[in-house]
């Protein structure tokens, strides 16, 4: 083969190889729209957080609401007891009073209440 020959062949692979190229390039592209499928992904991902994120913030305001009821609750069983406490008390200084001996607890005071019962003498 002369030499004029095969430098027309070789610029004839390059010329088939770059258009099989562009082929190729071309297809994959037009099947992938890589930008608006990110912007989609984007979307979707941000609308699902913002709809986690509401959800998440009502469940706080319930847990709120909650909180507040029991505080209330403790509030108001801190105030009874406080109460049956004192009347306890008022009753046994009665019985003293009355030179009568208040009869005795019916079982000790258990550890964890104690604290609690700071002004009743044990």
């Amino acid at each position: 083969m002369r030499p004029e020959m095969l430098t027309a062949l070789s610029a004839l692979a390059v010329a088939v190889v770059t258009a099989l190229g562009g082929i190729v390039t071309t297809v994959i592209g037009r099947r992938q729209p890589r930008g608006q499928q990110r912007r989609d992904d984007f979307t979707t991902v941000t609308d699902g957080m913002a709809k986690e994120i509401s959800r998440q913030g009502q469940r706080i305001d319930e847990l709120e609401e909650e909180a507040e009821r029991d505080r209330a609750r403790i509030s108001t069983q801190d105030f009874a007891l406080r109460y049956i406490a004192s009347w306890a008390r008022s009753l046994v200084s009665y019985m003293r009073d009355q030179r009568l001996e208040p009869p005795p607890p019916p079982q000790p005071i258990p550890d964890e209440v104690r604290p609690y019962l700071h002004d009743i003498a044990p």
